[in-house]
C-alpha cells in the first residue's frame, strides 16, 4: 500500500523552492486570548543570508504598526509537480527604512524581487508602504514524499 510522509528539507532544497520571492502568509503574535494577526504578504528572499524582505503596506486603521516588535512567523507552501512543499521561518521583523542605505541590509533589499499586488481599496500610490527584513531565528522546511508502507 502506498502512502504519504513528511521529511525535513535540506538548505538547498529550501532555497531552491523559495525562489527570489513569491507569496506567502505572515503571522504576529498577539496578547494569549487574541488570535494571531495573520496576512498575505509578498516576499522577496536573499538566498545567501537566508533572509526575507517585505514590503508591507501600512493603511490607516491597520493595526500592524502596534505589532511590529512582536515576533513574526512567516510560512510559504505550494503544491509542486513533486506534491507539497513548505517552509516556516520564524523571528522578528527588523525595519530596513530606517537603515543607512548603503548598508548591506538596505542594498539587498534593492537585490530582490517582491511581488507586487494591488488589492487595496485605493490607488496603491496612496498607501503608506514600509520595507522589513526576517533573519529568521528558525527556518524549517517540509517535503511530502511517497512510500511504499
Amino acid at each position: 500500500m502506498q502512502g504519504l510522509r513528511w521529511v525535513g528539507m535540506t538548505d538547498g532544497e529550501m532555497n531552491d523552492f523559495l525562489g527570489e520571492g513569491g507569496t506567502g502568509v505572515i503571522s504576529f503574535s498577539t496578547p494569549a486570548d487574541d488570535p494571531p494577526f495573520t496576512l498575505p504578504v509578498s516576499y522577496g528572499y536573499y538566498e545567501d543570508t537566508s533572509s526575507f524582505y517585505f514590503r508591507l503596506a501600512f493603511p490607516e486603521g491597520s493595526g500592524k504598526e502596534t505589532l511590529l516588535d512582536d515576533p513574526v512567523s512567516f510560512v510559504v507552501h505550494e503544491k509542486t509537480g513533486a506534491g507539497y512543499r513548505s517552509v516556516v521561518a520564524s523571528g522578528h521583523l527588523e525595519s530596513v527604512d530606517e537603515l543607512p542605505y548603503d548598508s548591506a541590509a538596505a542594498q539587498r533589499l534593492w537585490g530582490v524581487q517582491i511581488p507586487v499586488v494591488d488589492i487595496f481599496d485605493q490607488p496603491p500610490e496612496d498607501v503608506p508602504f514600509r520595507h522589513f527584513r526576517l533573519i529568521p531565528e528558525e527556518l524549517s522546511g517540509r517535503k511530502e514524499v511517497h512510500s511504499d508502507d
